[in-house]
C-alpha cells in the first residue's frame, strides 16, 4: 500500500504514471505477483525542465535531476532516497564518478543511476555494471541486498538491449518537460 493523500492521486494520475509502466509490470499488477524496483519504474522518466534549455548534456541533465530531486526520486517510485551526486569511487589508479547514488529502502539496496543524452549503446551496460560491482564490494553492508542500476539514456535501442541486457539493470528513457 502506498497511503497517497489525494493531492498525490491526482499527480500520478496526472504524470500517467501506470501507462508508462512496461506491460509486463502491469501483469504482475493485475496478476498480484511480486514486483521489484525495477518493474516500477516508468518509462519515461520524466525529468522537470524549469528553463527550457534545449542543448542538453549529461552535467545539465544531472543539474535539473539535481534542482528537483524530489520530484525525480518520486518519479523513480516508492523508497528512494538521495546518497550523491559525482559519487567518487577509485579503481586500480584512476578515479571515477557516478552520476547518482541512491538507496531504496523498501528493497535494502543501492542504485547507481547513469546519464546519458544519446541513444542507447552496448558499453553503457559495462560501465553501469563496473560500478554496480564496485559498490557490492565496497560499500555495501552484507545485509543489503545488491545493488541496481538504471541507465537514463535518451533514446532506447531495444534490439541492443535485448543482447546485451543484465537483470540487475534497467534501462529506460528520459522526456523533459
Amino acid at each position: 500500500m502506498r497511503n497517497l493523500s489525494a493531492r498525490q492521486l491526482e499527480a500520478i494520475i496526472k504524470s500517467n504514471e501506470y501507462e508508462r509502466l512496461p506491460n509486463d509490470t502491469k501483469n504482475k499488477l493485475i496478476n498480484k505477483e511480486e514486483t521489484n524496483v525495477k518493474d516500477l519504474i516508468p518509462n519515461p522518466i520524466i525529468i522537470k525542465n524549469k528553463n527550457n534549455i534545449e542543448v542538453v548534456t549529461e552535467k545539465i541533465l544531472q543539474q535539473l535531476i539535481l534542482e528537483d530531486i524530489p520530484s525525480f526520486l518520486k518519479e523513480l517510485g516508492n523508497g528512494f532516497s538521495f546518497i550523491d551526486s559525482e559519487y567518487k569511487i577509485k579503481i586500480g589508479d584512476r578515479n571515477n564518478y557516478i552520476d547518482l547514488l541512491l538507496f531504496n529502502i523498501k528493497y535494502n539496496a543501492y542504485v547507481v543511476v547513469e546519464l546519458k543524452v544519446t541513444e542507447f549503446k552496448a558499453e553503457y551496460i559495462s560501465q553501469v555494471q563496473k560500478y554496480m560491482n564496485y559498490i557490492d564490494k565496497n560499500i555495501k553492508e552484507i545485509s543489503n541486498n545488491n545493488t541496481i542500476g538504471i541507465l537514463i539514456c535518451k533514446k532506447e535501442n531495444k534490439f541492443i538491449i535485448e543482447y546485451c541486457s543484465d537483470e540487475r539493470i534497467t534501462i529506460r528513457e528520459y522526456e523533459l518537460v
